[in-house]
């Protein structure tokens, strides 16, 4: 090896980069990607209505007082909280990824126990609005 030669990869010789392809196809693919993983899972104008009605005749019976909203491109969360300092109560999940399973929506109990899961929100809501019901009188 000569004195002007030298081992090391950045003095040797220019790096360069090799893309395959066109770059057509590879940058819409690219693109939907990054859109997918910057959007966030969230609930629209109908589910939030759905919970909120709930929530307000929770609040109103005197058992819930705070809720948070979570958002986050993998599902959305809505938790209900007895006092704002604790752990939440329930947890009602949107996952669109087990919309074609078990249902996208979700509602969770403090203990990590789903309480009910399905396809259409109002049905699962049911689990958290259990009243007081006449059996048996006709």
């Amino acid at each position: 090896m000569a004195e002007s030669e030298t081992t090391e990869p950045s003095r040797s010789r220019p790096a360069f980069v090799v893309v395959a392809g066109s770059g057509h196809a590879g940058q819409g693919d690219q693109a939907r990607s990054q859109a997918r993983v910057a959007a966030p899972v969230s609930f629209d104008r109908r589910e939030l209505n759905l919970l909120f009605n709930l929530y307000g005749a929770k609040v109103a019976a005197g058992e819930w007082r705070d809720y948070a909203l979570d958002f986050t491109p993998a599902k959305a969360v809505f938790s209900i909280f007895r006092r704002s300092s604790e752990a939440p109560l329930y947890r009602v999940e949107k996952d669109p990824e087990l919309a074609r399973k078990q249902g996208a929506y979700a509602v969770v109990a403090a203990s990590g126990l789903v309480m009910r899961r399905g396809h259409d929100l109002s049905r699962v809501l049911r689990a958290l609005d259990r009243g007081l019901r006449l059996v048996g009188a006709e």
